[in-house]
């Protein structure tokens, strides 16, 4: 088992901001929707275009304000994203029409993705000999957090009223708020000099930039349990409706126990670019048990399921270690925030086109198209380690300039 609370205590002042702030997202992340179609009275329709728009506009914050971040000092950028968040997230309560609504989600995910990049330095600091790990923890803590939020989300929908829901989105803009006034109690991130180089860097490190697209294809992943599993359970097997929960319950738990222990051996870009290549395998036979679950009793299809979902949790580990190691080791330190802002980009890109890409695959074809997205996770595994050793070279390429100027 992983140390429950971190040696460190600018690990444990980290940690508990983060869990705070993430109780609240995971009210959201329950709740959200339904606050702005059952309380706020908007069409599925417009919630579903003003969430696409957010999250388009999300993408770009990243990288300005982890640039910021590393010039000015993360703690102050952090802590001012979360107030934005917390500002914007109260803003829902007046949203009583399409474009207000517009306005507060895109400022609330701008915040949310940039706060994500303002936070990579702050972990690179103060995470110890290997903040890669210490981010692993920190996932964890992020599990456990989300769990407690949607378990005050679903009081308020079993409560269905209009002022049970007001409370919610109260909830979590306090939650943004605290998670703020617990980074007062952070040293100072101060930025690291650099006297020349290119000042968006990261924008014109190639091996950098493809990583990043095949992070976000595997990022994928992460909406197959959310949205691929959940219709296909209802739709093409005969298993019960509480397995939805079942199956998130089971994921949430390994993350929770097991994500430090699978970074610790994932210590080197090799070792995270192997490490995708394994998760790849995980999640091909997962989609492929996946398949097999349609058109067998119910007690099979059971089994099949929660198997899948063990397997595809433990290429998750494996994803989300390898993604850690490479987005940290392949970032030059005086550039974390904007690097970490761009890997970002991936995982944005999954959050808005995987929904739509699985759905049309795995649930419109059906079992044909579980293979193809299996085999798509199976081909990007197979591809990093290739990108990381060219990122690798590129990598010396840079050091030697450094070098040079000592």
């Amino acid at each position: 088992m992983p140390r429950l609370v971190p040696d460190g205590r600018p690990q444990r002042v980290i940690a508990a901001a983060n869990f705070v702030n993430t109780v609240g997202s995971g009210i959201y992340l329950t709740a959200g929707v339904l606050y702005f179609t059952q309380a706020a009275h908007l069409p599925a329709s417009q919630v579903g275009l003003g969430l696409g728009i957010a999250g388009v506009v999300s993408l770009v914050a990243g990288i300005g304000v982890g640039h910021l971040a590393d010039r000015r000092g993360a703690r102050g950028v952090y802590a001012a994203t979360l107030v934005v968040r917390g500002l914007a997230t109260g803003a829902f309560l007046l949203a009583d029409g399409f474009w207000p609504f517009v306005a507060a989600v895109c400022a609330a995910a701008g915040a949310h993705t940039a706060g994500q990049a303002a936070r990579s330095p702050i972990i690179r600091a103060h995470g110890g000999e290997r903040p890669q790990e210490f981010r692993a923890y920190l996932r964890s803590v992020t599990n456990i957090g989300v769990s407690f939020g949607a378990l005050l989300a679903g009081w308020a929908v079993q409560v269905g009223t209009q002022d049970a829901y007001q409370l919610l989105i109260v909830g979590n803009a306090v939650s943004c708020a605290a998670s703020a006034v617990f980074l007062v109690m952070l040293p100072p991130v101060m930025p690291v000099e650099v006297e020349e180089g290119p000042r968006w860097g990261a924008l014109r490190d190639w091996p950098y930039l493809a990583l990043t697209v095949l992070d976000g294809v595997m990022s994928v992943q992460f909406k197959v349990l959310t949205v691929a599993i959940p219709l296909w359970l209802i739709q093409a097997t005969s298993t019960p409706r509480w397995m939805i929960s079942g199956t998130m319950l089971l994921n949430t738990a390994i993350v929770i126990v097991f994500q430090v222990r699978a970074s610790r051996s994932i210590d080197t870009p090799a070792a995270g670019g192997a490490a995708y290549r394994r998760a790849g395998v995980a999640f091909l036979v997962s989609c492929a048990l996946l398949s097999f679950s349609a058109g067998v009793p119910g007690w099979a299809a059971a089994g099949l399921l929660m198997g899948a979902v063990v397997i595809h949790t433990v290429g998750e580990l494996w994803h989300s270690a390898g993604g850690f190691e490479v987005s940290f080791a392949l970032a030059p330190e005086h550039a974390t925030g904007q690097y970490l802002g761009v890997f970002g980009l991936g995982l944005g890109l999954a959050e808005a086109l995987g929904p739509g890409l699985l759905i049309a695959l795995c649930i419109s074809w059906g079992r044909p198209g579980w293979y193809v997205v299996g085999a798509l996770f199976a081909v990007t595994g197979l591809m990093a380690p290739i990108v990381v050793r060219w990122a690798q070279r590129q990598q010396g390429v840079r050091a030697v300039p450094a070098l040079a100027n000592l």
